[in-house]
């Protein structure tokens, strides 16, 4: 049935739009999911936009020793700003929730609202909420609330009562997902994914650490694979939907 409702209701490239939000529930998460695709479109001359919903407080297991939260929040936005540089993104927006799921679901709905409606993006990426294996709550939030503003984002009585604008979404499209099914090629865009991450966020991944060196293992095996589904040397993968199959088609949902 998915092979029925592809030749009726074809979707879009994902690389088709021109307008592209990612958002990531902290920093480096964008990064590692979707680095590689998000500096792609930036070459390609799209426009793209990254929004961090959370602070990141509690990332202190690699963090130099005697850092706090509080000052652990200032170093992790220098290293996204200076991460996302390197992608090519100027352009980057903290949204400042407390980390540890610290928050009430309604506040980060909101927040992100306004973020989706200011910027206007037509592409929204985001983690999977779906994800059965997923446990850390902050990721399940972030994703469950941008499925929410994907939907509602064109409507413009509903996203003021967000206090926000609308915004014509018209695709979202989930990194951190077990279910691709859709392959951006970023063969020429890996190195320049693990120069921005490991380069920079090292309040996380500190120079040649453990951490870092399994991370970069991951991300080289992932964007491997992923590109077989294309033929080509890498890829990233994501689960994509357009406004059809957001809405009452049971056969994207299997």
């Amino acid at each position: 049935m998915k092979f029925v409702l592809g030749v009726a209701s074809p979707m879009k490239a994902l690389e088709s739009y021109d307008r592209y939000l990612f958002i990531g529930p902290h920093p480096d998460d964008i990064e590692i999911g979707a680095g590689a695709t998000a500096a792609k479109l930036v070459k390609r001359g799209k426009t793209v936009a990254f929004v961090i919903a959370l602070d990141g407080r509690y990332g202190l297991e690699n963090a130099p020793a005697g850092t706090t939260s509080e000052a652990l929040i200032e170093i992790r936005k220098r290293e996204a700003t200076a991460c996302a540089a390197e992608l090519g993104v100027d352009s980057v927006t903290f949204l400042g929730l407390c980390d540890g799921a610290q928050y009430e679901q309604k506040d980060l709905v909101r927040a992100l609202a306004k973020a989706i409606g200011d910027f206007g993006p037509e592409v929204v990426f985001a983690p999977d909420p779906c994800l059965s294996s997923e446990c850390h709550q902050d990721h399940l939030n972030v994703g469950e609330a941008a499925r929410q503003l994907a939907f509602f984002a064109p409507l413009t009585e509903i996203m003021q009562q967000f206090g926000a604008k609308s915004a014509p979404v018209a695709a979202l499209a989930y990194y951190y997902t077990a279910r691709p099914n859709t392959y951006v090629r970023t063969h020429g865009f890996q190195a320049q994914q693990r120069r921005a991450l490991f380069g920079y966020h090292l309040s996380q991944f500190p120079y040649q650490s453990s951490q870092a060196k399994s991370l970069e293992q991951y991300l080289k095996l992932r964007s491997f694979f992923s590109g077989l589904h294309r033929l080509c040397l890498h890829a990233e993968g994501f689960r994509m939907l357009d406004r059809t199959r957001m809405h009452c088609v049971t056969e994207e949902g299997r």
